[in-house]
């Protein structure tokens, strides 16, 4: 007995050792990265595979330590997903804080920036950053747990993507800033400082990825890690047209109505869902279920452009969908490169589409079902009017169905891992805090007193406002001008200023004739702009109001841009206060008014006086024959 005793605890003690071995191979696994990618289409990053959250991690025992109150990082997302083929959000890193533009990823784990020691690294939209100029950068020193440099002195990173880019770089640890929206006080998290960028990285405008996986470099994972937010996330992107949208790092109140689908962590480090079935006009397709759940499963993916189904999923859907639209016209794509299956005399409302084009319902095992517009899976064709083309795509032999960015815009996806589900609300992503009612707090922190030691803990720095803070009366604004970057999609086509000038006066909310274009210049498919908005006819000025929401929506990007106009860029702008006039400058109407009337009555008084003269002259005159004066002497 004791002998048996004795075996069962040798078996016990080895069975806990090698749990604990497999713990630590996962939690490593992260640094390592030795894994092969998934190939996805379009995905613009590949998170590893093996660090995936399992029972031994520590996650379940984290969990229970949320705690609703928390703050939560509010922030804003810019571009538009078929024009730039993804969304950036604003990150701060440093101290004092250094601004870059990152795409957010939810396929992806690391966060990087281009580093001041890049090697190989291409133009983008911000400077690169630069560890000598934070005074709270610090190196992350080689260790078991990362790969190393040649060096042996620092951990670094490596990831290769599906459209065969890659990046590259050391890891290195900094006070990351959220902007002036977030409640969310700035904290210290690991990121990429990067030295080698190929492919697409090297070419796009945005500076990095934000990576929103899971994995202990995630910076979902290091917050929650950290106890300063819940373990969720939100992701809201704008609508056809309009672009933008916003993120919210941390818990959030769920709306009542809100379709929720079970998220499997286990499974793969992606966010899947549980799709069981798909209905087009209120007919569901004939397929097994599935289909739908074979490899990876359903996968959302922020940085996937489209929606790609396994080959029988894609022929039903697209079929059924033709089916509903027979009476349209189709028509060539785009691009002759690729096989787009496209339609015109659909009308350029986006709001009508819905009365051509049939609804598309995702049916989950919980039996919700989530209605997806015509805005959820066309995009606009960029060569004729009111003509859209299908944004749903063969997955090529991959049995993975994957949902890109199209099928939730103008809605709200909340990311609840605590939870292990995924929530679905449709809703106007541009008016999303509103519909909220969330309200606005920024966040405030002191600032870091200089100090020449960089591995001291230092409070961090919130990120700056780029606003300009005046009270009413205090400062009258005569013209605003700004340079903008846009970008076509085409070459051979100039864009219609006439159009995006009265764009811009609609976003402004003033009248087209105080947006002026002042001049542009063009370098192959990139126009930069220089545009003036004056004051209104009847005014000397722009009113404070008027201003400081023009101002407010140039430094933060908000401009509801276009596809069919091509991509925009704000490169600079700037305001400048109405000038002092001189007493000429005041009164040069009621100088020239004057003027002219003394003038006119002038002439007139002139006039009439040479014309009383003239009659008065007319009138010394005697008719012919009359007898005068001398006639009455008496004759010799």
């Amino acid at each position: 007995m004791a002998n048996s005793s004795s075996s069962s605890s040798l078996v016990i003690s080895y069975s806990l050792i090698l749990l604990n071995l497999y713990a630590i191979v996962s939690s490593t696994s992260d640094f390592n990265n030795r894994h092969h990618p998934m190939i996805l289409p379009l995905l613009l990053s590949t998170p590893n595979i093996s660090a995936h959250r399992m029972p031994f991690d520590g996650h379940k025992s984290r969990r229970h330590l949320q705690n609703s109150e928390l703050p939560n990082a509010r922030m804003r997302l810019f571009d538009d997903l078929l024009s730039n083929g993804y969304y950036t959000t604003r990150l701060f890193i440093g101290t004092p804080p250094q601004e870059f533009a990152l795409i957010v990823d939810t396929g992806s784990t690391v966060t990087y920036v281009p580093c001041s020691s890049c090697e190989q690294c291409g133009k983008h939209q911000d400077p690169r950053f630069q560890p000598d100029l934070s005074s709270t950068y610090r190196s992350v020193k080689c260790n078991p747990s990362c790969n190393c440099d040649d060096e042996g002195k620092q951990c670094t990173y490596e990831r290769r993507y599906a459209e065969m880019s890659s990046s590259s770089g050391v890891i290195a640890e900094d006070v990351v800033s959220f902007g002036n929206e977030s409640e969310l006080k700035p904290q210290r998290a690991v990121f990429g400082c990067e030295n080698v960028e190929t492919g697409d990285l090297y070419s796009q405008r945005a500076d990095g990825i934000m990576g929103l996986g899971r994995g202990r470099l995630s910076v979902v994972d290091q917050l929650v890690d950290k106890g300063v937010i819940g373990d969720s996330f939100s992701l809201c992107y704008g609508g056809m047209d309009v672009g933008g949208g916003a993120m919210v790092l941390g818990q959030i109140s769920h709306p009542p109505n809100m379709i929720f689908s079970h998220s499997n962590p286990y499974r793969s480090p992606y966010y899947n869902i549980e799709l069981k079935e798909l209905h087009v006009a209120g007919k569901p397709l004939k397929l097994k279920p599935k289909v739908f759940d074979e490899k990876h499963g359903t996968v959302l993916d922020s940085g996937t452009t489209y929606a790609y189904f396994p080959e029988a999923a894609f022929h039903a859907l697209k079929d059924a969908i033709m089916k509903e639209i027979h009476h349209l016209k189709q028509i060539p794509g785009p691009d002759p490169n690729y096989h787009d299956i496209c339609f015109s005399g659909a009308g350029r409302e986006v709001s009508h589409l819905s009365k051509v084009f049939p609804e598309v319902n995702m049916v989950f095992g919980s039996g919700q079902k989530l209605s997806l517009s015509p805005e959820n899976y066309l995009f606009r064709h960029t060569k004729v009017s009111g003509a859209y083309c299908l944004g749903i795509f063969q997955n090529g032999n991959d049995q993975t169905t994957l949902l890109g960015g199209i099928v939730v815009r103008n809605t709200l996806v909340t990311y609840d891992r605590e939870n292990d589900k995924i929530g679905f609300w449709k809703t106007n992503c541009s008016e999303l805090w509103k519909r909220l009612q969330v309200p606005g707090v920024p966040a405030s922190a002191p600032v870091p007193p200089p100090s020449s030691n960089r591995s001291q803990e230092m409070p961090p720095v919130q990120a700056p406002s780029s606003v300009p803070f005046f009270h009413p009366g205090e400062i009258r604004i005569g013209i605003i001008t700004f340079d903008m970057l846009i970008s076509v999609n085409n070459s051979n086509t100039k864009p219609n200023f006439t159009e995006v000038a009265e764009l811009i006066a609609h976003e402004f909310e003033v009248d087209n004739l105080q947006v002026h274009m002042l001049n542009f210049t063009s370098t192959g498919n990139n126009y930069l702009v220089k545009w003036a908005v004056l004051p209104a006819e009847s005014a000397d000025y722009i009113s404070n109001t008027t201003a400081m929401k023009i101002i407010q929506q140039l430094s933060e990007h908000r401009l509801h841009f276009p596809e069919r106009l091509g991509s925009y860029e704000l490169v600079k702008w700037k305001f400048e206060p109405q000038k002092n006039r001189t007493w000429w400058q005041q009164h040069f109407v009621a100088v020239t008014v004057g003027v002219v009337v003394t003038l006119v009555f002038s002439l007139l008084s002139i006039g009439l006086w040479l014309v009383w003269r003239r009659q008065k002259t007319l009138g010394t005159y005697a008719p012919v024959g009359a007898v005068g004066p001398e006639q009455e002497l008496q004759p010799l």
